[in-house]
């Protein structure tokens, strides 16, 4: 599967800019590699044009999460069992996922390693408002490519090999940020 896996990211990678903007469109809502791979790479080869590359990838994974609503929207539970076979039950992750933080937590799925294309289709299926979804997830994808693309701008190959920690450590401080905001707007709604 690594070999598959890396071999389409390949792929990509040789098409250049169109292989990032189709990689970041397509991995929000189907199982390919996340387009962080190829960011990164492109980034090191030419750090000028880093927020190029962040803002091409996340407005091409902004619009593939938009197909990702479409499909579940259309296609309901079906599409979704169709796709995800082995993770049916995620959908009920989701779902639990909404009732507790609302759009935080496509947020949390834009910006973190939790999969964004599950909740690009639930967000379709649970039908959440298709404009607050999309600007959410713009805002989640964002944060996550321009982080990377301007890590790399500025410490290039001395913090490649350092780089998951990093985006971990930024995720994890944000989402605590996030849960901290949400719980204090929600109490002063009671």
């Amino acid at each position: 599967m690594h070999e598959i896996l890396s071999s389409i990211n390949n792929w990509f990678q040789t098409m250049g800019l169109l292989g990032l903007a189709i990689n970041s469109c397509v991995e929000s809502f189907f199982l390919l590699p996340p387009p962080d791979f190829i960011l990164i790479a492109m980034d090191l080869a030419k750090p000028e044009k880093s927020l190029f590359y962040a803002t091409i990838c996340t407005l091409a994974s902004a619009l593939g999460g938009a197909v990702g609503y479409a499909i579940g929207y259309y296609g309901g539970r079906p599409a979704f069992r169709f796709l995800f076979k082995k993770h049916v039950n995620k959908l009920d992750n989701v779902e639990q996922m909404y009732k507790k933080y609302g759009s935080f937590a496509v947020f949390f799925s834009a910006f973190t390693p939790v999969p964004y294309k599950i909740f690009t289709i639930g967000s379709g299926i649970l039908r959440m408002r298709f404009w607050k979804f999309f600007f959410v997830s713009l805002l989640g994808r964002g944060a996550r490519f321009y982080l990377v693309s301007l890590v790399l701008m500025f410490f290039g190959e001395a913090v490649k090999q350092h780089l998951e920690a990093i985006i971990l450590l930024v995720s994890i401080i944000i989402i605590i940020f996030c849960i901290i905001v949400y719980k204090k707007s929600k109490s002063k709604m009671n």
